[in-house]
């Protein structure tokens, strides 16, 4: 069975996600995500993701929280539009690091839960991970983990197990964009 590094970027995209992908591969969990905002936020999310790897038996492994690490990464891009360049330049971010980090552990293979949300593309995202995987030399799992009622079971296992479900992506500008709609 492969050994599978599963970048996680929130509890509730996890629980479905690890559920179609437990039976074929051994996961771990990454929970990696400096673009969170603001930290108190970053905090509910990561106990959501703990809470759902402890509850489905999957080991995880938490990355540094450096949220400069994310504004360096996106500065000049500050007023693009959710799912602009500024998210491109995020995931690339997190699944440089996720790579990194697999092929450093000697996992097999990684993927990412990011394709799971409403508002995620996987054509976007999707060729992201292939070329952080092959900069790093190992393998990426896509997804579009949303189809096959994948978002729907996500929001039925979030309510079983009463973890938290945020209502924006994420960084400090996803919420200015909430705002103004």
């Amino acid at each position: 069975m492969k050994k599978l590094l599963l970048h996680i970027c929130c509890g509730p995209c996890a629980t479905s996600v690890i559920e179609r992908l437990a039976d074929d591969y051994d996961l771990t969990g990454f929970f990696f995500n400096p673009n969170i905002h603001p930290e108190e936020e970053y905090t509910r999310r990561l106990d959501a993701a703990r809470e759902v790897c402890s509850r489905l038996n999957v080991p995880y492994i938490t990355g540094d929280y450096n949220p400069d690490q994310f504004f360096e990464a996106v500065r000049g891009l500050e007023d693009e539009p959710e799912n602009g360049a500024r998210c491109k330049v995020c995931y690339r971010l997190r699944f440089a690091e996720t790579a990194g980090l697999a092929k450093e552990r000697g996992f097999d293979i990684f993927a990412s839960t990011l394709t799971l949300g409403s508002m995620k593309k996987a054509a976007v995202i999707n060729p992201i991970g292939f070329e952080e995987a092959e900069k790093a030399g190992i393998e990426f799992l896509d997804g579009d983990w949303k189809k096959k009622d994948g978002f729907k079971r996500s929001c039925e296992l979030s309510h079983e197990y009463g973890i938290y479900r945020q209502n924006y992506c994420g960084c400090t500008f996803s919420i200015w964009d909430d705002k103004a709609k």
